[in-house]
């Protein structure tokens, strides 16, 4: 299935797409890709459950290695570009966010899990809207680590900020780690597929 464009509005900047946004339903989710809305697909129940994983692992691991931070799910992330309004799926804000926040500038992490929408193609280029968000995230100059998690197989795109620039690696397979200094954090790539159809639950059994 493919994103929804609505072409009603026309070209956006990020705070016309922001007051359009605040327009639509809770449970639709709205990206600004180049300058154009597009809604997304619905996520998958895998995909839930992989960006509930992360958020719960990195939040165990931010109380104690630094409690002035946070993860949450789906932060809309307001970058310098006007033209881009994407919604990560996991990102690590700072802990002090107002009660009626949706919105930061600020992301310290930033992961998405790959769902169908994220290979369509950008408005006026060829990349597909996954590579051109990984860019953007590296681009901000507030975030230390980018996460590209595959959700039909156990295999993660990890890029992480040094003081010569970033560095890329992957860790593929269920025994792989993922370990990023920055946050304390360190798990199993099996972690974060707890609960999916790629790593049941050994006691999940269907009911009649």
């Amino acid at each position: 299935m493919e994103a929804v464009v609505d072409r009603r509005a026309g070209r956006m900047s990020g705070a016309e797409f922001r007051a359009f946004q605040d327009t639509r339903p809770d449970y639709e989710r709205w990206e600004l890709v180049a300058g154009v809305a597009m809604m997304m697909t619905p996520p998958t129940i895998a995909h839930q459950r992989i960006a509930g994983n992360l958020e719960r692992l990195l939040n165990d691991c931010l109380e104690h290695h630094v409690p002035s931070m946070v993860a949450t799910q789906r932060p809309g992330l307001d970058l310098a570009s006007g033209d881009y309004r994407p919604e990560p799926d996991v990102g690590v804000i700072d802990a002090d966010y107002a009660p009626d926040q949706h919105y930061v500038e600020k992301a310290y992490l930033l992961a998405e899990v790959v769902s169908s929408t994220d290979h369509v193609g950008v408005p006026g280029s060829t990349d597909r809207w996954i590579d051109v968000k990984r860019n953007l995230y590296r681009s901000h100059r507030h975030c230390e680590a980018v996460l590209i998690i595959e959700q039909d197989r156990m295999e993660v795109g990890i890029d992480l900020r040094t003081p010569d620039g970033w560095t890329s690696s992957v860790a593929s397979g269920a025994g792989a780690e993922i370990v990023i200094p920055e946050f304390g954090f360190r798990c199993f790539v099996s972690d974060l597929y707890e609960g999916t159809p790629l790593a049941p639950r050994p006691t999940a059994q269907r009911r009649p």
